[in-house]
């Protein structure tokens, strides 16, 4: 299957933490190493959400951050994919029903791929950001 048919430039992803314990972020750092590649694919993380194409979420809302969520989503250009990583912010995991939440992710933003595990090991993060490629890949072939 040719990935870039339609998508004919790389992927850039932004990160956002909205609350989690960091274990997700040590393994998308980890999946950033040479060992993994993710260039290889095209795949690069960039530092502002208007460089980006795929927006990278992990942890539960806290309400602290529920605004800058919204607001990051917003600077994002379409066509935008949207990738939650993480058990916590797919469900809210073990900081479940916390006094402190807004609720999972897809609560507040919607949500295009889902990266389940606590955490998730780099190869799933790649298989969502592969997944996210090939939705992307149709939402321009919709526009186009």
């Amino acid at each position: 299957m040719k990935l870039n048919a339609l998508f004919n430039r790389s992927l850039w992803v932004y990160h956002f933490n909205s609350g989690s314990c960091n274990g997700c972020e040590i393994e998308i750092v980890a999946t950033l190493t040479p060992r993994y590649d993710p260039e290889r694919f095209g795949i690069r993380l960039v530092g502002s959400p208007r460089h980006a194409d795929v927006m990278l979420v992990t942890g539960p809302v806290v309400h602290r951050m529920k605004d800058r969520l919204l607001r990051v989503y917003q600077q994002i250009p379409d066509p935008k994919i949207v990738m939650c990583i993480g058990a916590c912010g797919i469900s809210g995991g073990v900081f479940y029903e916390s006094y402190n939440l807004d609720g999972p992710v897809d609560e507040v933003i919607p949500v295009d791929v889902y990266v389940p595990g606590c955490p998730p090991r780099p190869e799933a993060i790649i298989h969502g950001v592969v997944k996210a490629l090939e939705k992307l890949e149709r939402l321009q072939g919709v526009e186009a």
